[in-house]
């Protein structure tokens, strides 16, 4: 296959790219920077400069695909809501330029959007919850809006991606905790957040585009639910920082926007992914990866 990848120079997007071209497909990347393209070229792919905001310039390298996997997002968090909207167009036009074709869409979401039974664990057919609930949910409707007109789409959602250089949410989290001379988690800090090493997650979604099966929806879950606790216990070692555990009435005050995620029980399985795809996660684990975090000096 030749698959036009958004996202190509991001970390997943790179894992994804590496494990396309080693299982022998070609790649198209999409790319805002010449210097990152450079990488990108170097690492087999055919570079394509433009951005999310270029929707003609998406539209033609998606046509000029056998397939299109979508990892491309915004994460400037101040601008969430806006972001997850532009997502919805960017999606709206991927598919645009594959209608009337059986050429697959992978499309991005997170398993945040089927924690819809509290306390139990996102599951691929869990009902998902809306847009005004959760902004990022604007990504499956404009999916679900692309099937319902024909189109072959699948979605994949996230949990955390880890290796020792970025760790989704948890990335924004080591940044607070470094400004703050602390590390926290909420209460009792026993809320879950799911997790997958970036290899494992490269490798789900070169299955799923080779499966390119309609309508799908899978989970790059390794661990079904890491406590946050573990994971602040983690960093103040790492970090050699204090831990403690905050209000909840004071999550805003000491988290910020994160503040809105850090009590969040969010687990989240992945069996059904594992059958359909016959998807193993080998990779570290996220404590594990904490553990070995690249320090920096900013």
């Amino acid at each position: 296959m030749h698959v036009f990848v958004t996202g190509a120079t991001g970390n997943i997007g790179s894992a994804v790219v590496k494990e396309l071209i080693a299982a022998g497909h070609g790649v198209i990347g999409l790319c805002r920077s010449a210097e990152k393209a450079a990488g990108l070229a170097a690492a087999g792919a055919e570079v394509c400069l433009g951005s999310l905001e270029g929707l003609e310039g998406l539209k033609e390298a998606a046509s000029r695909s056998d397939g299109v996997i979508h990892l491309a997002f915004n994460h400037d968090f101040s601008r969430f809501v806006q972001n997850c909207e532009d997502d919805r167009r960017v999606i709206e036009a991927l598919g645009s330029a594959l209608a009337g074709t059986d050429r697959p869409l992978i499309v991005t979401s997170g398993t945040a959007i089927a924690n819809t039974v509290p306390g139990q664990p996102a599951r691929e057919d869990s009902a998902i919850v809306g847009s005004a609930v959760h902004p990022r949910a604007a990504s499956e409707e404009a999916a679900a809006c692309a099937a319902a007109e024909g189109l072959n789409v699948t979605v994949v959602r996230l949990p955390q991606v880890h290796d020792p250089v970025r760790q989704g949410l948890v990335t924004f989290a080591i940044q607070i905790f470094r400004q703050k001379g602390e590390c926290a988690y909420v209460g009792d800090g026993l809320n879950r957040w799911p997790a997958a090493h970036v290899l494992d997650v490269a490798r789900l979604y070169r299955l799923a585009i080779e499966k390119a099966e309609p309508n799908a929806k899978y989970h790059a879950v390794a661990e079904e639910g890491v406590p946050v606790r573990d994971i602040a216990q983690a960093l103040g070692r790492r970090l050699s920082l204090p831990v403690r555990s905050v209000a909840a009435e004071g999550a805003g005050g000491f988290f910020g926007w994160l503040g809105a995620f850090a009590a969040l029980d969010v687990p989240a399985s992945s069996e059904q992914t594992r059958k359909r795809l016959g998807w193993q996660p080998t990779g570290p684990k996220l404590i594990a990866d904490l553990e070995q975090l690249r320090l920096t000096d900013g």
